[in-house]
């Protein structure tokens, strides 16, 4: 087998339920109450509940535009204590941020890792969904000690449920274990349906259909925020994956405004939801990989006069937000509240 760089035998394959099934299997095993985990900053929420199910403390680190920042990963593998059990990242097309691990930092995060003992649990979900073309090597291909948690919601269908994890040898009876006491085994019929859709079908192409369209709806959503939004609202531009991260004027609280945009028949995921530390509350996460282009501009319309209702708000009640720094695409700062 070889995706993204990873060479694996089948024997190395554990399928799970979808891949968050596989994270929750991996945090079972790696984590006792009070333990620390790793993960950027802002996270995927779904794994921000596996953590807490199993009372485990979340650090985050910070991300800019080239993704997690090493200097910043060492010094918390400096600082904090107990020692972590491990990084859980999603380095490729990041949910929420939407950035992408820069080649030559991944080399330097997983020699940072190791230097430290602590282990890496690479979600990649989105890794085929790039819009360049170009493919990025997976963690895992160039550590073999890399938990990688991998799935075909993203590239074939959600409702199927099919994930897997390659994890090292210590780690893969344990996992098995767990896998079995959580479901005894997964279901046969749909690992069959993908077996059958990947034996008999031009999956790749079908991949280069899907990102295409999402590259037309990313432009559309791009195209949008720069026609409507008011100034100092700031963004990245995504170059795969689903979602733009969007920052907000300062005195806007995202989660405070989210009823007032879904009155107005627009609906986005709050920051907050994104970090275990109550960060989060400027920022907001847009996704752009279902509506059609004509929907995304209108969404982005509506929400444009959702925040200019709450500047006016603002304004009005003696608090507003100080004189905005630009406008428009821009390098994320998705640790900022």
């Amino acid at each position: 087998m070889a995706w993204e760089g990873i060479r694996a035998d089948p024997d190395d394959v554990v399928v799970t339920v979808g891949s968050q099934m596989a994270l929750d299997l991996v945090t079972r095993i790696y984590c006792d109450p009070g333990d620390v985990v790793l993960a950027e900053g802002p996270s995927y929420v779904g794994a921000l509940g596996s953590f807490a199910a199993y009372q485990a403390r979340v650090v985050h680190v910070a991300m800019d535009a080239h993704g997690l920042v090493p200097s910043l990963l060492r010094a918390a593998l400096e600082t904090v204590r107990p020692r972590p059990k491990f990084l859980y990242t999603v380095p490729t097309f990041h949910n929420p941020a939407g950035v992408t691990l820069s080649v030559e930092r991944r080399a330097e995060v997983l020699a940072i890792c190791r230097g430290y003992g602590v282990a890496v649990v690479e979600d990649n979900p989105y890794g085929l969904l790039g819009f360049s073309g170009h493919t990025y090597p997976a963690l895992r291909s160039l550590d073999r000690d890399v938990v990688y948690l991998g799935s075909f919601s993203k590239t074939f269908a959600a409702g199927l449920r099919v994930g897997w994890a390659l994890v090292p040898p210590a780690v893969r009876d344990r996992l098995v274990l767990a896998a079995e006491s959580a479901t005894l085994c997964p279901p046969s019929f749909t690992q069959m349906l993908v077996s059958r859709y990947l034996a008999a079908h031009d999956w790749r192409s079908q991949v280069k259909t899907y990102t295409e369209a999402y590259r037309e709806r990313r432009d559309a959503m791009l195209r949008a925020l720069e026609t409507y939004l008011p100034p100092g609202c700031t963004w990245n531009v995504p170059d795969g994956g689903f979602y733009v991260w969007l920052t907000v004027p300062e005195g806007v609280d995202t989660k405070a405004m989210l009823p007032r945009a879904v009155t107005a028949r627009v609906a986005y995921a709050s920051g907050t939801g994104f970090y275990a530390d109550g960060l989060g509350s400027r920022q907001l996460r847009l996704s752009y990989c279902y509506p059609s282009p004509e929907r995304i501009t209108e969404g982005v319309r509506r929400l444009a006069g959702v925040l200019a209702a709450e500047l006016d708000v603002l304004r009005t009640f003696g608090n507003p937000a100080r004189p905005a720094i630009g406008r428009g695409p821009q390098a994320p700062s998705p640790s900022t509240p």
